[in-house]
């Protein structure tokens, strides 16, 4: 029996209430069929991170699975009948808010990337450390070489999102759509700060080179971090100098609320208060991210999407 589209967004909003966290706090002041929309294509980007992610699979098969995952996608899209829920919502969603097939693309292409560490095109140029002075136990880390590469990175795998969710917010002036770019990569920024431990245990080292190389940190010394105390002050320096660098694209989301629909502004504005919120929590904690997990806490999320909830209602009666 073929699904239905409410059951198909239905799978999909119970994906998103169990995974999206951060996410799933802006998709709740938004009016139904712009939250239904945000449900599918966290759904969607959900299941790709976790084809990529998957490390009790090697690399190549987590490749593999991709890519039989990608081309059932792109036969869905073309008109092919699934069952599969997700596809059926995001088919829907692309159709309803005239999201470019491109935007689609790149949007998978992103969720990949770290499979496809030495893709030659549109890949970053990934840096893989293997000489003595940075090498650790003979292991080859991944590693963007400047800022320019790195941005490219963080344009596939969140800025891409912000285009994809601008088209659903609703928008008429072009320029949302840089800001909209720019504002993602806050928030990639933001994560890259929050997960500098985890990342290195995982060969992925996403701070610059170059700016590894300017404050004399060497890559092993970033990856071999366990605990705070180990912790030197050039490291530190160098996580405050990311910082202060997301915390300039943040700009960018204060210019771009005013631009998109008004029923879609407090969406954004929750989305952006959460990750900005993790910053700042980042910063007072004076970056020592390498003992445990910073986090925004549940009741301040809530206390976020209160006010989201109140500005929501303000909205609709203005």
């Amino acid at each position: 029996m073929s699904l239905s589209i409410e059951q198909a967004y239905s799978a999909c909003n119970t994906i998103a209430r169990r995974e999206a966290k951060n996410f799933y706090y802006s998709f709740l002041v938004l009016p139904k069929q712009k939250r239904l929309a945000m449900y599918a294509m966290y759904a969607f980007m959900r299941h790709a991170d976790d084809l990529a992610d998957d490390e009790s699979l090697p690399v190549a098969e987590r490749r593999e699975k991709a890519k039989t995952w990608i081309t059932e996608w792109r036969r869905v899209a073309s008109g092919a009948q699934t069952e599969n829920p997700v596809f059926i919502a995001v088919r829907d969603v692309q159709k309803k808010f005239e999201i470019p097939s491109e935007l689609l693309d790149q949007l998978i292409h992103g969720t990949m990337m770290d499979l496809m560490p030495q893709a030659a095109e549109t890949q970053p140029s990934a840096a893989f450390v293997e000489d003595a002075e940075d090498a650790v136990s003979g292991y080859s880390y991944q590693v963007y070489k400047g800022f320019d590469d790195l941005y490219q990175y963080c344009y596939y795998v969140a800025s891409v999102v912000g285009l994809v969710c601008i088209r659903i917010f609703g928008y008429t002036d072009k320029r949302a759509e840089k800001l909209a770019e720019e504002t993602g990569i806050a928030f990639q920024l933001t994560n890259i700060l929050r997960d500098v431990r985890e990342d290195a245990e995982r060969g992925r080292i996403y701070i610059p080179l170059e700016d590894l190389r300017r404050y004399d940190v060497r890559v092993e010394h970033l990856a071999s971090m366990r605990g705070n105390e180990l912790m030197t002050l050039n490291a530190k320096l160098l996580l405050e100098m990311e910082a202060q660098r997301a915390e300039k694209f943040y700009a960018s989301a204060d210019a771009l609320l005013p631009m998109i629909d008004a029923d879609s502004r407090p969406a954004l504005w929750v989305l952006v208060t959460v990750y900005r919120r993790l910053l700042h929590k980042i910063m007072a904690r004076q970056y020592r991210v390498f003992s445990e997990r910073v986090k925004v806490p549940l009741h301040e999320k809530i206390a976020i999407l209160l006010r989201g909830l109140w500005k929501m209602a303000r909205a609709r009666w203005i």
